[in-house]
């Protein structure tokens, strides 16, 4: 998988917005203000997606290309490296699995704006 597709996919989803608040090398996609998926552009290239913590421990047993969040909460955040064969379709279900971690945190006003859509 290649951060074009990851933008795009996340692009597509409803509320998100993209941003670069520590510089153009690292985009930042948020739902409502949050963040869901910090992409690094420089080699390695790699995404740190929220994870529910017990899931985040099992990713990172079983894929080698999967370890705890860099510069983030280790508990809540995984890097997956993007050059690495973990399989396109479960990239797309871990940035689905942030993005509705996020949504569910937000508050009620703002997450019946999302689901609402």
């Amino acid at each position: 998988m290649n951060l074009e597709a990851v933008r795009k996919y996340c692009l597509k989803k409803k509320g998100v917005s993209e941003e670069l608040p520590f510089g153009g090398d690292t985009p930042v996609y948020k739902v409502s203000g949050k963040i869901f998926l910090i992409a690094f552009i420089n080699t390695p290239v790699s995404i740190n997606l929220k994870c529910d913590p017990e899931k985040a421990v099992e990713l990172r047993e079983q894929y080698d290309a999967v370890t705890p969040g860099y510069h983030m909460n280790k508990q809540h955040w995984n890097t997956v490296l993007l050059e690495s064969s973990i399989p396109d379709k479960l990239i797309l279900e871990w940035i689905d699995h942030s993005y509705n971690l996020v949504v569910e945190s937000l508050p009620k006003k703002d997450k019946s704006k999302i689901l609402d859509k």
